[in-house]
């Protein structure tokens, strides 16, 4: 693993030992945003925009004790050296002391993680340890079924909807018995629509409903199954939702046609409160402009509004 790899890897321990009690504030995240980017730069090179995202990735969400477990894991293969092993210790102590107040939670993880750190066998020995055990350890069912958010890192750049959408199936409770190829295209909508339902900051409960039927009925599943899906796009849109890759997917997956009367949709989207607003049709405008659709499509597709319930 190279210096910035193990860079990479014990700042994700930072965020796992930082999700310890399971909830972190705004104030707390920008706090352990300003400490990543205060990390040691192997070979004073800059951590890369899809590093930072790949770091955003845990730092999103709660990363519980089975993630943390195999963060910890990796981090302990990659220290060659006593001097990463006290980067390491050093920076996990700053963490815990960022704010001045230290939890019996946080103190208890990062105490864990210590003890895992300075357990390694850093001799000769240690290393041939490790290279005979990381192969098996590779196979072992257990590491197998350790949960690993990194499997859909391109998903969470380019379809964060979904992404979200799989979290949550991946804690267990809920069985949406959708083909994976719909539900990704499910969440792309979920997401477009949304952000039209957002353009005056509020999404009313008459605009969910049009959303939940127009995925219910576009893609014949269980209203439950929509209001799922509707729900977690509703709760992302506001979360600096990437449009420009979420119209760009949705574009790749679906045929002309589709887009088409996925306009109608984001107009009914825009009328479920009795109005469409001029915000609204320019947002659907731009929407319709990404996804390669004409200007006479978009037209078509406004004039199905009655002149009354539209701005001008």
């Amino acid at each position: 693993m190279s210096d910035k790899n193990l860079i990479l890897t014990l700042a994700k321990v930072i965020i796992a030992a930082a999700w310890a009690d399971g909830e972190m504030t705004l104030e707390e995240i920008n706090s352990l945003k300003d400490l990543l980017f205060r990390l040691p730069r192997a070979g004073g090179t800059q951590t890369t925009g899809r590093e930072w995202a790949m770091l955003e990735m845990y730092i999103e969400s709660p990363v519980g004790a089975a993630e943390r477990a195999r963060l910890v894991e990796q981090l302990q293969a990659a220290l060659r050296t006593p001097k990463e092993r006290a980067l390491a210790l050093s920076a996990l102590e700053n963490l815990i002391q960022a704010d001045g107040v230290v939890t019996d939670e946080e103190r208890a993880v990062v105490e864990e993680i210590k003890a895992a750190i300075e357990a390694v066998d850093l001799g000769v020995i240690g290393q041939l340890g490790r290279l005979i055990r990381g192969p098996v350890q590779r196979r072992s069912q257990a590491v197998a079924n350790t949960p690993n958010r990194e499997e859909y890192f391109e998903d969470f750049i380019k379809n964060k909807v979904y992404y979200a959408v799989r979290q949550r199936l991946n804690l267990g409770g809920v069985d949406l018995d959708i083909p994976e190829a719909d539900l990704r295209k499910l969440s792309l909508a979920g997401g477009l629509m949304a952000r039209v339902a957002h353009v005056d900051r509020e999404v009313t409960e008459d605009e969910f409903d049009m959303m939940v039927n127009a995925l219910q009925t576009g893609w014949d599943i269980l209203r439950e199954a929509a209001a799922f899906v509707a729900e977690i796009a509703v709760s992302k849109v506001g979360a600096e939702l990437d449009y420009f890759r979420l119209t760009r997917q949705f574009s790749t997956s679906t045929t002309e046609d589709e887009r088409v009367r996925f306009l109608d949709v984001l107009f009914a989207v825009a009328d479920a409160d009795g109005r469409v607003s001029h915000e609204e049709i320019e947002e659907i405008r731009r929407i319709a402009r990404s996804l390669n659709l004409t200007h006479k499509q978009f037209i078509g597709a406004k004039l199905k509004i009655p002149r009354e319930r539209r701005a001008s």
